[in-house]
């Protein structure tokens, strides 16, 4: 099989190489990751200005674009023959109403708009466990294994949201599961004209066995979404 990679944290964030590593096990990769971060873009593209490029090294390009923009680059001149489209590892968790925000998940949505296959995969962090990317290639490795078994429909696409656990944990099961569509709390701090967003991640609401509840109880969360 062979695979477009990107993400949003950039082409030099550990999550990417961390999904390099697991995915060149399963088949070929190109690589066509932003040059920057884009993390909370959403779906935004690129369309009233050019789109420079810089090739890294063999099948890794870096491009001035955002997630979707690899994305379209990616399956229209530089992997049109992909079998999927992986995204990740995003530093941070995007589960629930982070989908409309996301840049990661925004990249695969892209890619089922063209009819691939895709996946997203997000690492949730919490500040008492400290930041594990083998251990998240683990998580990932798992999950992918027994994603890429399974037929998707057309225009669907997976969200995977792996848990923060210790490393000395077992690998956490895999609970196929809906999107909790409870807001964000929104909290600002205001100083002077100024209104600083406040809101503090693990306290959002979670709906009983959805991916928020799922992923922060400690098993990787899995969604099925469609365009």
């Amino acid at each position: 099989m062979k695979f477009l990679l990107t993400n949003d944290d950039g082409y030099k964030a550990d999550g990417l190489t961390a999904l390099i590593d697991v995915m060149q096990a399963f088949g070929d990769c190109v690589v066509i990751a932003p040059t920057q971060e884009f993390s909370g873009c959403g779906h935004q593209l690129s369309t009233h200005s050019p789109i420079n490029s810089m090739r890294i090294r063999e099948n890794v390009i870096a491009i001035d674009g955002s997630p979707a923009d690899c994305t379209r680059l990616g399956l229209c001149q530089f992997c049109s023959d992909a079998d999927w489209v992986i995204a990740g590892i995003n530093r941070g968790g995007n589960m629930g109403v982070d989908h409309y925000m996301s840049g990661t998940v925004s990249a695969i949505r892209e890619a089922a708009l063209f009819g691939k296959p895709a996946i997203a995969v997000s690492q949730f962090f919490r500040s008492e466990v400290p930041v594990n990317w083998e251990l998240s290639a683990r998580m990932t490795r798992k999950t992918i294994a027994e994603l890429l078994a399974k037929k998707l429909p057309t225009g669907n696409y997976w969200v995977v949201n792996l848990p923060a656990i210790a490393s000395s944990k077992p690998l956490p099961d895999i609970v196929y599961c809906g999107r909790d569509n409870n807001p964000m709390p929104l909290d600002y701090r205001i100083d002077g004209d100024a209104f600083h967003y406040n809101a503090a991640y693990f306290q959002r609401p979670r709906a009983a066995g959805t991916d928020v509840d799922v992923c922060f109880s400690g098993s990787i969360a899995v969604t099925q979404e469609t365009v």
